[in-house]
């Protein structure tokens, strides 16, 4: 049988005459399991490679968004200060208030609040005060370079662990 025959060969319960074109479009119609696992193995690596690295980019931008709450923060204890002349308490008589930090929109949990925790290192005196951010869940475990960032009444910046310039 010559190879032209073979190829016009009928195919069983079909009644259509197959060319070598149709025979090669045949053969190739689908995906072989190797192919797919080949596939899965190089989406695996690029996960591997891709997924952490998005994670520290995402841990970034969140101290980085901290950062930017603290200053306001820091802003609203300065106009605190413009109008009370001291950071503690709002006057010197015996109704005067201890300062409470305002609840701004960087700190609600729609910005940093879910990451950080805004409060006072420790009670503020009438010439100064100190601010921290503390991490919280998911960003205390990611971000152990650094940890609790603070910012005090002269602009010094700090943290807890870490070089203060990889941080901040």
């Amino acid at each position: 049988m010559t190879k032209q025959a073979r190829v016009r060969t009928r195919m069983r319960g079909q009644g259509t005459v197959m060319t070598s074109r149709d025979v090669s479009l045949w053969r190739h119609a689908g995906f072989t399991l190797i192919e797919v696992m080949i596939v899965m193995a190089i989406i695996a690596i690029l996960a591997a490679v891709a997924f952490p690295s998005y994670l520290k980019h995402v841990t970034k931008a969140n101290r980085v968004a901290a950062e930017g709450c603290l200053s306001q923060l820091s802003s609203y204890m300065e106009r605190y200060n413009a109008t009370y002349l001291r950071y503690d308490k709002t006057g010197s008589d015996k109704s005067a208030t201890d300062v409470a930090l305002p609840s701004l929109d960087c700190s609600s949990s729609q910005q940093t609040g879910r990451f950080y925790k805004y409060a006072f290192d420790s009670t503020p005196t009438q010439t100064t005060y100190k601010i921290n951010a503390a991490p919280q869940d998911a960003q205390k475990t990611r971000d152990g370079m650094c940890g609790t960032l603070s910012l005090d009444q002269a602009g010094n910046r700090t943290t807890s662990t870490g070089q203060t310039s990889d941080c901040w």
